[in-house]
């Protein structure tokens, strides 16, 4: 199994968690005399299969990306790492240059004029400069998942 596909079976088995949990919700009481619409007991264990399964495919994924390297010379545990803080790095410029853009919502001249302390284009840059190394470092990562086999 390629790394990509485990990937896309770990987010099965969390999205099947939910569901069972919720499910389990449903019939964790009904009234007196009433039959639950699912026998709770089997919903139990159907959770507790999924989750030794996804257990088992989490560190399988966690050995794969410890061990598998990109061109670049980063493991993937090391990018993902990296690209996560860059899409947060991305965020905070994004933000900050939008909340450092004046705009005038003066209705007469009495009421407070505002002005920027940042400057605005630069912060937009370095934005744009986040946002396309994230791209390029979230390709070369999609890349090497769909390259790389899953380490049992």
């Amino acid at each position: 199994m390629k790394l990509a596909e485990a990937l896309i079976l770990r987010a099965d088995h969390q999205t099947r968690l939910a569901q069972l949990k919720n499910r389990l919700k449903m019939v964790a009481r009904v009234q007196e005399g009433d039959q639950p619409a699912e026998d709770p007991q089997a919903l139990i264990a159907e959770l507790e299969r999924t989750a030794e399964n996804l257990v088992a495919l989490i560190q399988q994924i966690n050995r794969t990306n410890s061990v598998t390297t990109l061109e670049t010379g980063l493991t993937l545990s090391d990018a993902l790492a990296v690209r996560d803080v860059m899409g947060q790095r991305h965020a905070f410029y994004r933000d900050l240059a939008q909340r450092a853009t004046i705009t005038q919502d003066r209705y007469s001249r009495s009421e407070v004029k505002f002005q920027s302390t940042l400057d605005v284009a630069a912060l937009q840059q370095q934005a744009d400069q986040i946002a396309r190394e994230y791209r390029e470092l979230d390709t070369r990562i999609q890349s090497a998942n769909w390259l790389t086999d899953l380490i049992e």
